[in-house]
């Protein structure tokens, strides 16, 4: 499973590609990509990172707590979880306020075999966890 150090890298990384190349580069990888700010459940801070959407409906972005099939949540989720109000940014535009909301056991029932058919990396990392992967809708408020 990949480290917190690791995902950090990938994600200065990705940033990195992004800066270099003027934003043509980065917002669109086999899926589009946004930036999520959560607020720090520990610091109170802003905490910002780059995520995949395997899915859109409107202006509801679908994001997958993954982190490549650990079996601990990613931080940006849990920091979600105890406080959902959050803010994306598409393609680097302005931050929007968004509301997060994990999607239930119903709603993910429905929509993970959609989404791990059009992309099996997220069928793979739930064989490598017991953790039930979260999906969470990143709603316009």
């Amino acid at each position: 499973m990949p480290s917190d150090f690791a995902l950090k890298t990938m994600n200065a990384v990705h940033r990195g590609l992004i800066k270099l190349t003027g934003g043509r580069v980065g917002w669109q990888v086999a899926m589009p990509v946004l930036e999520l700010t959560t607020i720090g459940r520990k610091s109170g801070q802003p905490r910002s990172v780059l995520l995949t959407s395997p899915h859109q409906d409107g202006e509801t972005w679908v994001v997958v707590a993954s982190r490549g099939g650990d079996d601990t949540h990613p931080a940006w989720f849990l920091n979600l979880r105890d406080n959902p109000e959050v803010e994306v940014s598409l393609k680097g535009g302005p931050k929007q306020p968004m509301r997060a909301r994990v999607a239930d056991a119903g709603e993910r029932a429905q929509l993970w075999p959609k989404i791990t058919a059009d992309f099996k990396n997220y069928a793979q990392y739930q064989t490598k966890t017991e953790r039930e992967i979260p999906l969470v809708f990143l709603e316009p408020r």
